[in-house]
């Protein structure tokens, strides 16, 4: 796995018209088995922090690599659910480490480029993941 080519990948998908989510989890389908096309109908309502400035697009792009990289699935083992839960929260605190937020409106107005948040988005799943092989 090259995340730098994927980290390039995804902004390259964000420079073609595509938003953030969808730069982040097109680019990671080494991660998660999806194709370009389902990886991008799947991400495409999340942009622009899921339309309303809320939750970053790249975290969501990188949350929904997770899920699928490290799925829980067996509704019966609820440690599996509590660590589905932890690792979404090390994603966000990753962000709101970094970056003080994980709003995209407020990424937007401290002048944080989306380039920047979608890599950090493919280099913080990947970490994850990589956690939690």
């Amino acid at each position: 796995m090259d995340i730098e080519k994927m980290k390039e990948a995804a902004v390259a998908a964000r420079a073609s018209g595509f938003n953030c989510a969808q730069g982040v989890l097109s680019a990671c389908g080494e991660f998660t088995g999806l194709d370009r096309e389902t990886a991008l109908a799947i991400s495409g309502p999340m942009g622009g922090g899921a339309g309303c400035g809320e939750l970053c697009g790249a975290i969501i792009g990188a949350l929904m690599t997770v899920g699928m990289a490290v799925p829980f699935t067996d509704n019966t083992r609820p440690e599996l659910k509590a660590a589905s839960s932890k690792r979404a929260r090390a994603v966000c605190a990753s962000f709101g480490e970094k970056y003080g937020c994980v709003r995209c409106c407020e990424l937007k107005a401290k002048g944080i480029s989306c380039p920047e948040l979608i890599a950090y988005g493919v280099e913080t799943a990947a970490k994850i993941i990589e956690e939690n092989k």
